[in-house]
């Protein structure tokens, strides 16, 4: 297989941000949903597989559908990820569960330098404490500590480190296969295993009215065709653990879309949370240095060490 094309780092970092925005609206339209969690979780994957299926062979032809170990990875750990997510959505408060969710980066920062070997520079940890100070602000008040949501805030923690999984997944994954062959191998897989989940947990998997059905079609469009393929697409160019830091915007999308669309106004300290994301993803931005050679390498907050 051939490598795939290279995005500028500038350009990886914008498609990362569109890929988080879209996937913080998966949050609006499982509440419009009528369909359980894990059906909801289920139908995101399947619905986005025909489209997936028309870019994947698009981009690549009958060789995109071939499956590869680290794309079949991906997707059982988003399978994972989606699992987990709505347990705690289920056993917890829905804060509680949102901020363990965003310890994510946390877990890819650990991967990067204990296994990639990835050195994490000052500004990229004080850029990943910025933003999960903002991201604890956008939850506000509502995050609490109750010793019977415990489970329930186990399963949020085991949804940051199945999401990190998935996400290094891709990553690696990106240095072999284009975005669209990875896309739609991983949601396959993902499809497939949430499908036995859904139909064990679930007393139906069909939404009960055309509005339910609509929101459906749209959570598997933009979160999952949108939001995981933009994903795929920047992490060609952005470094791991600079590129998690970006998907804490995810959680700064959910809540804008919740006070323009849920009527959950947004108060001045979840503001101050979203500015605090930014300020983080800005001081953490990768960077050029100064180098002796006429063609200077690459360099970012997350440093490639010694191998």
């Amino acid at each position: 297989m051939s490598k795939a094309p290279t995005l500028s780092m500038a350009l990886g970092t914008v498609v990362l941000t569109l890929g988080a925005l879209a996937m913080g609206a998966s949050v609006l339209f499982v509440r419009l949903a009528d369909v359980g969690p894990f059906a909801s979780a289920f139908w995101r994957v399947a619905l986005a597989l025909p489209p997936l299926a028309l870019w994947a062979a698009l981009a690549e032809g009958a060789r995109a559908f071939r499956p590869d170990r680290l794309s079949l990875l991906a997707g059982a750990f988003f399978a994972g990820d989606l699992f987990f997510w709505h347990l705690a959505i289920l056993g917890t408060t829905v804060a509680n569960a949102t901020v363990l969710a965003t310890t994510s980066p946390l877990w890819i920062t650990a991967f990067a330098v204990l296994v990639l070997r990835q050195k994490v520079s000052r500004a990229g940890l004080i850029g990943l404490a910025l933003c999960i100070a903002g991201a604890l602000a956008l939850v506000g008040r509502s995050w609490q500590f109750d010793p019977q949501h415990l489970p329930g805030d186990a399963a949020g923690l085991a949804t940051a480190v199945f999401f990190a999984g998935y996400f290094l997944a891709v990553s690696r994954a990106r240095a072999a296969r284009g975005a669209a062959a990875i896309t739609f191998v991983s949601t396959a897989t993902t499809a497939l295993i949430l499908l036995m989940v859904a139909l064990v947990a679930e007393p139906t998997l069909w939404p009960a009215s055309t509005s339910g059905a609509a929101a459906l079609v749209a959570l598997a469009l933009v979160s999952q065709v949108g939001g995981q393929g933009l994903m795929a697409v920047g992490l060609a160019a952005v470094p791991p653990a600079f590129g998690a830091l970006v998907f804490f915007l995810e959680v700064a999308s959910a809540a804008v879309l919740g006070a323009l669309l849920l009527d959950e106004p947004l108060t001045a300290l979840q503001a101050a949370g979203g500015a605090l994301i930014l300020a983080g993803i800005v001081v953490a931005r990768p960077r050029a240095r100064k180098a002796r050679s006429a063609v200077p390498p690459p360099a970012t907050g997350y440093r490639e060490g010694r191998h």
